[in-house]
């Protein structure tokens, strides 16, 4: 029994490659898009080589419907047709806005660091765990962290910078605290042209930018640099003890406060004597009481406990040796303790 040629005389292709590609299947030109037209086409040839279903060719008239129903779901699959078309050699116009803004995974397939079912299988990933596309890559292991920020800063149309090619200027850093760098992941760089060049692993907040602006009396321009090299970078420019850590801390140009400067507790020209003054009179009040103390408790003992039957008509009563040697001698200490002093 003579071979039957099913796409020459079935479906009126030419002699030449066997299996047809799609479009050739489908009797379509080169790189058809319009998917209602891909349809139709299919339709109608379904019903032609069902027209052979019966009979001695019933094993070849299924084995073509199968070919078909493949290149009609593939042509209007839109990412199995582009890859399909590429296969073919179709080269496709870079499909950006403007500022050249695209998807990272775009980035990652055109330069062919990854395959566009990995670009699939990172975006599964990356909703499933509530991740960005740059961190589902990179924790898959597709691409490392720096061609990963490299694709997300084209996707944000920012900047890519090497922080081991930056030098901070000082005056920059010393206006951020450590703790607001530290908790943004964030580096200050310089100003150009009246832009603060801001070094961050994500977009920075609104409140994070009017904080900035603020302290630096500029808008700010972030730069897209890898979560590792952002930690890096602030380890090694904020040292403890290498910049200011209050919330004190001022542009460029600016005089700062630092804890190594405690300020002094001012005081009053007048405050100063007022308390010398106050001092000296408490200790003269001090000695005064010791004084009469010391002249009364020795009298007082000699009259009532030591000497009660030795009577005096002075008003002090009886002066015996121990009021002669206690007072005199209590009378020398508060003077020597706190009248000499004045």
């Amino acid at each position: 029994m003579a071979t039957i040629d099913v796409y020459k005389d079935w479906l009126g292709i030419p002699e030449g490659d066997r299996p047809p590609d799609n479009y050739a299947l489908l009797r379509l030109v080169q790189f058809e898009d319009e998917a209602d037209r891909i349809r139709a086409n299919y339709k109608k040839l379904n019903a032609h080589v069902r027209k052979y279903a019966t009979g001695k060719y019933a094993t070849e008239s299924q084995d073509l419907l199968n070919e078909l129903a493949k290149a009609m779901l593939c042509l209007t699959d839109p990412e199995r047709k582009r890859d399909y078309d590429e296969s073919l050699g179709r080269e496709f116009e870079e499909d950006v806005d403007p500022l050249g803004r695209k998807p990272m995974e775009k980035s990652l397939v055109e330069k062919k660091l990854v395959t566009r079912d990995q670009a699939r299988e990172a975006t599964a990933y990356a909703e499933a765990r509530g991740l960005t596309m740059r961190d589902a890559v990179v924790q898959m292991e597709l691409v490392d962290q720096e061609t990963a920020a490299q694709a997300y800063a084209v996707e944000l149309g920012l900047p890519y910078v090497d922080l081991e090619d930056m030098l901070p200027e000082d005056a920059t850093l010393d206006a951020v605290p450590r703790h607001v760098v530290k908790r943004n992941s964030v580096l200050p760089l310089f100003e150009d042209g009246g832009v603060l060049l801001l070094a961050c692993v994500d977009l920075p907040t609104h409140e994070l930018e009017e904080e900035l602006r603020l302290r630096f009396g500029c808008p700010v321009r972030p730069v897209l640099a890898t979560p590792r090299a952002i930690q890096q970078a602030i380890a090694k420019y904020y040292a403890p003890g290498a910049r200011s850590e209050s919330d004190d801390a001022a542009p460029k140009g600016k005089k700062r406060k630092t804890k190594a400067e405690p300020k002094a507790k001012k005081t009053s020209p007048r405050s100063a004597p007022q308390e010398q003054s106050q001092a000296t009179g408490n200790e003269t009040m001090l000695g005064i009481i010791f004084s009469c103390w010391g002249l009364m408790i020795p009298m007082l003992l000699e009259n009532y406990v030591l000497f009660p039957s030795i009577g005096w008509p002075l008003f002090f009563g009886f002066v015996g040796p121990l009021t002669i040697v206690v007072g005199p001698a209590t009378i020398a200490f508060c003077y020597f303790a706190f009248f000499s002093k004045k």
